[in-house]
């Protein structure tokens, strides 16, 4: 790869562009591992943005956390009756609480898997 330079003053610049990718399928634990990588993983933020991994990158934890937080949803309701549909019907708020605490535990759960990484 040849670069190509700018003379800014004293300075020669390189005239780095980055290509435009589509960030469609990022979603919320994809902002989140953009963010972790830009404040604590800067050599890791600075690597994929300049050989053009980062949208990927960020698409994979996306994915992948999604996909944990399915399963991880799906064992829950299997494992605890409280989850169930007859219960649901009986005694929404019980149903309700039970099934926001357990989404927060699967959300804590794929942060320290995917996100702070």
């Amino acid at each position: 790869m040849k670069l190509i330079y700018t003379q800014k003053g004293d300075y020669l610049l390189p005239n780095l562009t980055i290509k435009n990718q589509s960030t469609t399928g990022i979603n919320k634990y994809g902002y989140l591992r953009l963010h972790y990588l830009k404040e604590n993983k800067k050599s890791l933020y600075t690597t994929l943005l300049m050989t053009n991994e980062l949208t990927n990158h960020l698409i994979s934890v996306s994915k992948n956390s999604e996909d944990r937080l399915q399963i991880l949803m799906k064992n829950y309701k299997n494992s605890d009756e409280r989850l169930s549909e007859k219960n649901k019907k009986i005694n929404h708020i019980e149903w309700s609480k039970v099934m926001y605490n357990y989404k927060n535990i699967a959300e804590e759960i794929i942060l320290n898997e995917f996100i702070f990484i």
